[in-house]
């Protein structure tokens, strides 16, 4: 997972490797397009002259019986002398006084096919006149043509849905001056970061900060889908960037694109792009966010198309073929992939009234209930084709972590409706608990990792958002034990701040250990590297919403005093190889979820509670907040549409 061959991803993600992209030719060089048109005359020629060969042939009564518009007709002989109508014979009706309109009707055919071939031909000569980039242009404008009344057809208005209660999108302005300057600073890094992909990577997925120029990982394909652009956008409508959220909702409008020949991942497409569309529609009110959320979500379907239901990790968005990772165990589909589809999937069908988006992710559920974990627990990996596990690796950090947020956020976005999703939480939540979560011998509180039997001492710093999840799932835990749980989620986020203090940067690493005298340190060279990543502000975020203690606020300032001092470049901000090195290299990437996630968290933890409350948003695992569903027993009768 922490090989310099993978890249480490958002938000609670999984190493994708780096497999390259692939790019197709604009124009084949097999034949110039001269040749084309004269290949096309001489077809053309020669059709016509068979066809027209046709009427010149000599006059038979087998050829009146193709209707080429004459009077004459076939009409069967009555045999009356057997007293019924037997089909004896066919006379030929009106054969004699008939002949001459019909040579007549066949000279001016004659007349039709050699007018029609005579402009066919001044046609190619006005064609053959022209360069060849005359000609690639019209080909291309007839290509647009094509290509936009395609559009319209997707572009079908969806069924008026009544919207939830939309609470806190445009306030949390801090009244303590202090407090007011820090959100300042953070919106002002949040623009550095935007004006520099704007810039110099717009279009591109990502951004090259140093280099100047856009970015872009085999998790979005060989495809530009503008990803930071929608990352982004909820963000800067927070933030009050309205300027800059417009931009980026006319570039979605005119060029987001999902009819390409292009293989995603499934579920970075859902959370970055489905869940980004979403949040920005529900914050906006702009019907373009939905309309391209719910095109986008149809070409995700057929990833399910296999014997279990489990979705494939990658499918095409033309082809519609899917596969799962090379690198996967035994051809397995991840936990944290195929068990992070619940929340966008559920906004799907309330908006459109289509019931196949929560019938696919309420399949996924039913079949892991019914499969047996050891020790409670679920491994990361489960194959699509066999319906077995694979692996027993068991991980609250990357492959399994946000299959749990969202057992849980399930439960929230239901208005506490969905039970069964609770139960399932707190199930697994007891089994991490038992098996994966100890004390080190300093006193620091870790979650490990369950590879085989053996407890792996080690964390990563994706691990780090379940401190936050822990207190957000405190109120409506079993046996009133959300005192219990409040404390497991500031034990979290201490033992998280330690490995971000341990370092020269004051940064955490990718993954840090508990082993012998070692404690929240990166021991390998290949963990020490940051990211930009947001699980630890997130975590301090949860814990400030939920006790106020002032220090997750100095510590979430720590951090962003950090993140800009050996961060940030005159072209943006990038992550670091070494937080233990006092001048670490750069890794010359400025990943979409620092502005979609590590800079929203930040402004939100500097922001008074009434900005996105949390009684009213559910945020998904890519930070984008959607509207909590007052819905009953997790049906969605709450659209009109669908009831």
């Amino acid at each position: 997972m922490t090989t310099p061959a993978l890249l480490p991803l958002s938000g609670r993600r999984l190493p994708a490797l780096n497999l390259g992209t692939s790019s197709f030719p604009h124009h084949r060089a097999t034949l110039r397009l001269s040749e084309k048109f004269i290949l096309l005359l001489i077809l053309s020629a020669f059709i016509t002259l068979c066809f027209g060969a046709f009427f010149f042939l000599p006059d038979s009564s087998k050829h009146k019986r193709f209707d080429l518009g004459l009077e004459d007709v076939l009409i069967p002989h009555v045999d009356t002398s057997k007293g019924d109508k037997t089909l004896g014979s066919f006379l030929i009706h009106g054969q004699g006084h008939d002949e001459h309109r019909h040579r007549e009707e066949e000279e001016r055919l004659r007349n039709k096919i050699r007018a029609d071939h005579e402009k066919a031909l001044e046609e190619a000569k006005e064609k053959l006149k022209k360069s060849r980039d005359e000609i690639q242009a019209e080909i291309q404008t007839e290509k647009n043509k094509v290509v936009q009344e395609l559009k319209k057809k997707e572009s079908k208005p969806l069924p008026p849905v009544p919207l939830p209660n939309l609470i806190g999108i445009n306030s949390g302005e801090p009244a303590d001056p202090d407090v007011r300057e820090k959100r300042d600073k953070i919106k002002e890094m949040m623009k550095h970061a935007w004006d520099n992909y704007r810039q110099y990577g717009w279009g591109h997925n990502e951004l090259k900060p140093i280099a100047r120029k856009g970015h872009s990982t085999n998790i979005f394909g060989n495809s530009q889908m503008g990803a930071t652009i929608v990352d982004a956008l909820d963000t800067l409508y927070i933030m009050g960037l309205h300027d800059e959220f417009r931009e980026g909702q006319e570039w979605i409008d005119k060029n987001l694109d999902f009819s390409v020949n292009s293989e995603v991942s499934v579920f970075e497409v859902n959370i970055r792009f489905i869940g980004g569309l979403l949040a920005a529609y529900y914050l906006s009110g702009q019907e373009v966010f939905k309309i391209k959320a719910v095109q986008l979500a149809g070409k995700l379907l057929p990833a399910f198309n296999t014997p279990t239901g489990i979705p494939w990790a990658m499918v095409n968005l033309k082809s519609g073929v899917g596969r799962n990772w090379g690198w996967a165990s035994a051809g397995s589909s991840i936990l944290a992939e195929f068990g992070t589809l619940h929340m966008e999937f559920v906004h799907l069908s309330y908006l459109t009234g289509d019931p196949v988006y929560y019938n696919k992710v309420m399949h996924i559920r039913k079949l892991l209930q019914k499969m047996d974990r050891p020790n409670g627990l679920y491994p990361n990996y489960l194959n699509p084709r066999t319906g077995r596990w694979g692996q027993h690796h068991t991980s609250v950090g990357g492959l399994g972590d946000s299959f749990y947020e969202y057992l849980l956020k399930a439960w929230l976005m239901s208005d506490k409706t969905d039970m069964e999703a609770r139960k399932m939480y707190d199930d697994a939540i007891e089994a991490i608990e038992k098996h994966l979560i100890r004390k080190s011998n300093g006193g620091l509180t870790f979650i490990g990792e369950w590879k085989n039997g053996h407890l792996e001492r080690k964390m990563g710093h994706l691990t780090c958002f379940a401190g936050g999840m822990f207190a957000l799932g405190a109120d409506g835990s079993r046996d009133d034990k959300a005192g219990h749980y409040l404390q497991l989620g500031a034990e979290i986020a201490h033992t998280c701040h330690e490995s971000y203090d341990r370092t020269t940067l004051k940064l955490g690493p990718e993954a840090f250990k508990f082993d012998g005298g070692v404690e929240a340190v990166a021991v390998r060279q290949n963990e020490k590297y940051y990211i930009l990543r947001p699980e630890v502000i997130e975590t301090y975020w949860y814990m400030w919403r939920f006790t106020h203690d002032p220090k997750y606020r100095q510590w979430g300032w720590e951090a962003t005093q950090a993140i800009d001092k050996y961060c940030r470049v005159s072209g943006g901000f990038s992550g670091v190889k070494d937080v233990y090195s006092s001048s670490p290299a750069y890794d010359d990437v400025q990943q979409s979820f620092f502005l979609a996630e590590t800079l929203k968290y930040l402004y939100l933890l500097f922001s008074n509670d009434d900005l996105l409350p949390l009684d009213n948003w559910v945020f998904n695992t890519e930070a984008h907040p959607l509207p909590v569903l007052h819905l009953a027993n997790t049906t969605l009768s709450g659209n009109p549409a669908y009831r």
